[in-house]
């Protein structure tokens, strides 16, 4: 496991501190799972993104549609 030191201001560490006591658990236990947790909707919200700028590409569209119609033929042919 990694050491990482930091500084946080004033309120957030007393807040911080506040919650750890609250809870009984250790501050870097807070800080770990509030980092994993921002990280990952950090990793959504580029997904989010991507796809919006995926759905407006007209090309990327046309090649969904055209994979979609072969599929759509494979599925037939296998029917008959």
């Amino acid at each position: 496991m990694q050491v990482f030191t930091s500084s946080l201001p004033d309120t957030l560490f007393a807040l911080l501190s506040e919650k750890a006591q609250e809870l009984n658990v250790p501050k870097n236990k807070i800080i770990e799972k509030a980092l994993s947790l921002y990280l990952e909707q950090l990793n959504k919200a580029a997904y989010i993104k991507s796809y919006r700028q995926m759905a407006a590409d007209t090309d990327i569209l046309q090649l969904a549609e055209e994979g979609m119609a072969a599929y759509y033929k494979q599925i037939n042919a296998l029917d008959k």
